[in-house]
């Protein structure tokens, strides 16, 4: 069993917008359906409460790099211990492709999640992957 997830979207968007969408901690929100409290920092928590209408919880993460136009990774919890043994890393890698911008989301770690809730955890957030996949898609092309 694979222990990360991968999503590649090719995007009908230029590389500055769509790393703008995943940055900006305001428009993150918008797509992603959260309401956060603050911006993104290198090494500081960000945290904020989903908008999703069938999903409100708490969304806390930490960023972790934020390399211009190519990476932006976070570790969140998949849990709300905020235990560091629940977290994973979340990394958004972008390249420019002949249609605008490649968008390469990959979320691992999940072998450190106890194997009782480990296959909830893959479950629930690859669909949640392939949801937000989308959601970034019809934003960053005014849909």
């Amino acid at each position: 069993m694979s222990h990360q997830i991968k999503k590649t979207i090719e995007l009908k968007a230029s590389i500055e917008k769509v790393w703008e969408a995943l940055t900006d901690y305001k428009k993150f929100g918008e797509w992603f359906q959260v309401e956060l409290e603050s911006p993104f920092v290198v090494g500081e928590a960000t945290q904020g409460v989903s908008t999703h209408p069938e999903c409100q919880m708490k969304w806390y993460a930490i960023v972790k790099e934020i390399k211009p136009m190519t990476l932006f990774s976070y570790v969140w919890p998949q849990d709300e211990s905020r235990d560091e043994s629940s977290f994973t890393r979340v990394e958004f890698r972008l390249e420019e492709s002949e249609t605008g911008t490649s968008l390469t989301m990959t979320e691992s770690g999940f072998d450190r999640i106890p194997e009782d809730i480990r296959k909830e955890c893959l479950r629930r957030n690859e669909g949640g992957w392939v949801e937000q996949m989308k959601n970034i898609e019809n934003y960053v092309s005014g849909l």
